[in-house]
């Protein structure tokens, strides 16, 4: 009887290190997919940030996957000099054909009157606050040009 016991204990000890090992790889797991994920909060309306540094990393970090997951938000005064300067808007459009999803403040995008022609361009233009902040949370790498 003491050998079935020892090996009843053994069975459910070795279960239990098989489920707790389990779920914290789940967790490692989860911990691992948010650090693979890039979003770039771009702010600036100089050209020259844009094109030259804000732009360019981002699309490289996407088409060399530096990151799994890359994010480009369009936030404050970058609205403005997104619809009116048909050169980023191409280049935006180039990096969200090769996988940079594109989001756009609204409350910026309205202040600088231009929610139409973000929309236009096909970008997702929404309350950006609660994103940003759950962004934040998530462990994802957020940086800002």
């Amino acid at each position: 009887m003491k050998h079935l016991n020892a090996k009843l204990f053994l069975l459910i000890f070795t279960i239990l290190v098989l489920f707790l090992n389990s779920k914290a790889m789940a967790q490692n797991e989860t911990k691992t997919d948010a650090s693979d994920k890039l979003v770039v909060v771009w702010t600036s309306d100089d050209p020259y940030v844009a094109e030259r540094v804000a732009l360019m990393y981002t699309h490289a970090a996407k088409t060399n996957a530096w990151f799994t997951e890359v994010t480009l938000i369009i936030w404050g005064p970058s609205a403005k000099l997104t619809a009116e300067n048909f050169k980023i808007q191409e280049k935006l459009k180039t990096m969200q054909k090769d996988g940079v999803v594109i989001e756009a403040c609204i409350a910026c995008a309205t202040a600088y009157n231009v929610v139409d022609d973000l929309k236009k361009l096909d970008f997702d233009v929404k309350g950006m606050g609660k994103p940003l902040s759950d962004y934040l949370k998530s462990g994802a790498k957020v940086i800002t040009f």
